[in-house]
């Protein structure tokens, strides 16, 4: 990528959505059978803090925890903390360093420009996760949603139509460009708790 993409509205977005999920929610079921809402913060945190470390080139037990490793308990002021910290991921993503040159993340050496779409997409499709789980409306960035598009496409084995997080799920042919971002991450976008 030539310039560093702001993904400072979809962090935004993210943050929103954490700040309107209840304390009452977070025993709940997300369209990620091994996550419930709680879980699923838990994520958040860790693949934020760990992107944004990645970002920085700053290499810890944050960016080489591998996915699946175990999820953090969210911290107990995970409703301002989290924002807080999306918005740390967003301000060290807009560097033009972060783009450039390899990084870690996971536990996997890769080039700064595929780690920062890793990034959209988890924000993405974890967003939206979050979104349904707690009957939250959601709606992505169009420049944000086609890269996160693009990626999803080219991750997807057509193979097997392994998608990032599952299997491809059928999305109608008026799907809307998020149900299809959702159905390539391999879930249903008419999910409901």
């Amino acid at each position: 990528m030539d310039t560093p993409v702001d993904f400072g509205p979809l962090a935004r977005r993210v943050g929103e959505v954490v700040t309107g999920t209840a304390d009452a929610q977070l025993d709940d079921t997300t369209p990620c059978p091994d996550y419930s809402v709680r879980a699923l913060l838990g994520h958040l945190v860790g693949l934020t803090a760990a992107f944004r470390d990645a970002a920085r080139k700053n290499f810890s037990s944050l960016t080489d925890t591998v996915p699946g490793a175990g999820t953090p308990e969210p911290p107990t002021d995970w409703r301002t903390q989290l924002p807080i910290m999306l918005d740390e991921l967003a301000a060290a993503w807009r560097d033009p360093a972060a783009w450039t040159g390899m990084t870690r993340a996971g536990g996997v050496d890769l080039p700064g420009d595929v780690a920062g779409r890793v990034v959209i997409d988890e924000l993405l499709i974890h967003g939206w996760d979050l979104a349904v789980a707690t009957g939250q409306s959601y709606d992505a960035d169009p420049e944000l949603l086609n890269l996160a598009l693009e990626f999803l496409n080219a991750s997807t084995d057509p193979s097997d139509r392994e998608g990032m997080f599952g299997p491809v799920v059928p999305a109608p042919a008026d799907a809307s460009e998020l149900d299809r971002a959702v159905a390539l991450s391999g879930r249903d976008p008419a999910w409901t708790p």
